[in-house]
């Protein structure tokens, strides 16, 4: 029996009483929560583009820099870097700042599956907090090393595929970053030139180095969310992944017209099965994700500036013997060879420093400058349109079907 035929068989005199939802807010604070979760959405889907497409024309250009031993400029501010992008995209084209992109999203995508695959055979975790057992945390530190070494060689070729001139060579495929490094891994310890640097003697320092960034970066990140949140209980969020990949989460879940808590993991006060106290009161959507974000950036800031000298031992490591021929960025519009013969990181490092000096461990640091003002700017903007909106939809009075029936159920 329908809604309708029990109306229509009610006792006479009777009124049926109004129907409540128990989900009806006021139309103000609807409004209200939906610009919310519109500008967090908004922000961090502008962070993932800031971190994963707007940096890597800076990426590229930092690690030409860093690779090519023979260069006149060093590239320390942002100010040199500028003409030499002008000359760039002038003579290759803006495609040309983003090439081997596609390599670098399937190089993360091998380490998120080396390290699945790991932690299902082993008992090592893949999820720490600051309550784990030393146990687990160097268990959690050798599943990542481990990730991180058996990705090596297709990192390597990755790095090829970034720094390698448009002009000198055919653009790659999609996948031939994978047939690339499986080719390196099979003639393990036979090099296809002389001065090509077998794996094994790659893996450690590249491991080491992706290790030391990570560790630096989960610890940063805790550590500016504890600052900027000291109400938020930051002890029970797990410290796994690439923060990116949390702030997909986030975003995720304000798609989804999820509640903004300033607790990550507390229960709701609806579930009856759940014993715990009811959630802190809502925030804001910059309160409640703003930290996140400032903490993502400064993270990896800290750590790229920290270990910026070992990287570039590593990618000239990596490079080294390929026959890789990449854009001379002392002018822009020429290429150069690259023609290095260390034994090792040890020797490449008396080598950078004997023949480039201290500065030699810094080149194309101008472009790191670039790249993190360039993500700073963005933030801001975004952030101060959103602010601007969200104050301009607060303000408005509510007209439409919902105002006219307050009026009338209040006459």
């Amino acid at each position: 029996m329908d809604r309708d035929e029990l109306y229509q068989q009610r006792p006479s005199g009777l009124t049926p009483p109004p129907l409540i939802s128990v989900h009806d807010e006021p139309k103000p604070q609807r409004s209200q929560e939906h610009i919310q979760r519109f500008a967090g959405f908004g922000i961090g889907v502008t962070s993932l583009f800031a971190e994963n497409l707007l940096s890597h024309p800076c990426i590229v250009l930092r690690r030409q820099c860093q690779v090519h031993h023979n260069s006149t400029w060093y590239h320390l501010t942002p100010f040199t870097i500028i003409p030499i992008i002008v000359n760039i995209q002038t003579h290759q084209g803006i495609a040309s700042l983003w090439k081997g992109i596609g390599g670098t999203f399937v190089v993360r995508g091998l380490n998120l599956i080396a390290e699945t695959v790991l932690s299902e055979f082993t008992s090592f975790s893949r999820e720490v907090t600051r309550y784990t057992c030393y146990k687990n945390l160097g268990g959690h530190v050798t599943l990542k090393f481990l990730t991180f070494a058996i990705t090596t060689p297709f990192a390597a070729a990755s790095l090829v595929e970034t720094v390698q001139s448009d002009i000198a060579s055919e653009r790659p495929g999609m996948l031939d970053v994978i047939k690339e490094g499986l080719r390196r891994v099979t003639r393990w310890g036979t090099p296809q030139t002389t001065r090509l640097l077998p794996v094994y003697l790659l893996v450690v320092p590249t491991a080491l180095h992706s290790l030391a960034h990570y560790a630096i970066t989960r610890l940063v990140q805790q550590a500016v969310v504890a600052r900027l949140r000291p109400d938020d209980d930051a002890t029970y969020r797990p410290v796994s992944g690439s923060p990116c990949w949390g702030l997909v989460a986030s975003v995720v879940q304000l798609a989804r017209g999820c509640s903004v808590h300033s607790g990550g993991g507390h229960p709701s006060a609806s579930d009856p099965s759940s014993s715990s106290p009811a959630p802190p009161p809502r925030r804001t959507i910059h309160e409640a994700y703003l930290p996140d974000l400032i903490a993502v950036f400064s993270s990896h800031l800290i750590a790229d500036v920290i270990l910026y000298p070992a990287e570039t031992v590593v990618a000239r490591l990596h490079l080294q013997g390929t026959r890789t021929i990449i854009d001379n960025l002392d002018f822009g519009y020429e290429v150069a060879p690259i023609n290095t013969c260390y034994e090792g990181a040890a020797d490449a490092v008396r080598s950078i420093l004997r023949d480039e000096g201290l500065a030699g461990f810094y080149k194309g640091f101008g472009a790191l400058a670039l790249q993190y003002a360039t993500h700073a700017l963005l933030l801001r903007a975004t952030k101060l349109v959103f602010d601007r909106l969200a104050e301009s939809y607060a303000g408005r009075p509510a007209t439409g079907r919902g105002g006219d029936g307050d009026a009338a159920a209040a006459s």
